[in-house]
């Protein structure tokens, strides 16, 4: 890694613009260190694509630097899981690694446990999605942010659907959990472009992340609103559940679908227009960045309280 990214990597906001997964640090690679590190990377559902493309983002990059560190990956059934995720992050505390690298499931149930890692002495990363800022300066946490803007992406991708709009269309959004932060600055996102064009939000429902769920959101707008427009999905799970249910309505070329984190399975949609557009956050290169950012912590014997900031990655706009 260049020494001004990794002069980045601790600063309060960085944009990183690099589009292939870095390395880690010339420094800290020179030579193994005295004591090899132990990274937990503690993920939302492994039965989303992003997720695993998240942990094999982490294991190849692992198995690229094997001396350096060692990783443990983790992940819940479902989006939905908290209680779960928060017992897997209490396994890690018992197991004593030295750093937890975690896309928490609810921003703000993970709180007490990451307060719970830090009193512990392990070094704790935050990615994918953020953790309330206010509830972790209620527990004076300071927890470094590694992931993309998500209101931007998701404004990025209502943008360009809103070429396809007019005032006064109708459109509904179909929002992930809606406990994360993540999912809010989406459906912000979303509102943003579409209030630009004129469009009317007539619906905003939770699908979880899911493509079961998202299906049902979808269908049940569907019916409710026969003039809708458009389905903004809050991922691409959900995006996926959403065509489903624009087939079965017979409304094929009449509602037009968009999502966002360009897993592999919307690729086909992209291509054949079924689904519009989705935004590319880098799921592997989130995992990377957190990796790095906890490893250079650990090389400096920075203690938590030292660390902040954000660390802001790339989101781009993907049509196909």
């Amino acid at each position: 890694m260049s020494q001004r990214i990794r002069r980045r990597l601790l600063t309060a906001a960085v944009l990183v613009t690099a589009t292939a997964g870095l390395p880690l640090s010339s420094a800290y690679a020179q030579s193994a260190p005295a004591h090899k590190p132990k990274v937990a990377l503690v993920m939302k559902s492994l039965a989303n694509e992003f997720f695993l493309t998240m942990e094999n983002g982490a294991k190849d990059y692992q198995k690229h630097n094997p001396s350096q560190f060692d990783l443990i990956t983790n992940g819940i059934k479902d989006e939905t899981d908290t209680a779960n995720q928060i017992r897997i992050v209490e396994q890690m505390i018992v197991s004593k690694v030295d750093a937890i690298v975690l896309a928490p499931a609810d921003s703000k149930a993970l709180v007490p446990v990451v307060k719970k890692a830090v009193d512990a002495g392990i070094i704790v990363v935050n990615i994918d999605n953020r953790l309330d800022p206010d509830v972790l300066k209620s527990k004076d946490l300071n927890v470094p942010f590694v992931g993309p803007d998500n209101r931007k992406g998701a404004q990025k991708v209502g943008d360009y659907l809103a070429k396809k709009l007019k005032a006064g269309d109708e459109v509904g959004i179909i929002e992930g959990v809606s406990t994360t932060t993540n999912a809010q600055q989406r459906t912000a996102g979303f509102k943003d472009a579409m209030q630009t064009v004129g469009a009317k939000v007539v619906s905003v429902q939770s699908g979880e992340w899911e493509i079961d769920k998202g299906n049902a959101v979808a269908s049940a707008m569907l019916n409710e609103y026969p003039n809708l427009k458009a389905l903004l999905a809050g991922n691409d799970n959900m995006a996926i559940g959403a065509v489903s249910a624009v087939r079965a309505a017979g409304k094929q070329g009449k509602v037009l679908v968009v999502g966002y984190d360009n897993i592999g399975a919307i690729k086909p949609m992209l291509k054949d227009g079924r689904v519009l557009a989705t935004a590319d956050q880098y799921a592997a290169k989130q995992a990377v960045f957190g990796i790095d950012t906890a490893l250079k912590a650990i090389s400096e014997h920075k203690k938590q309280s030292q660390l902040s900031g954000v660390v802001e990655t790339p989101c781009d706009l993907v049509t196909k």
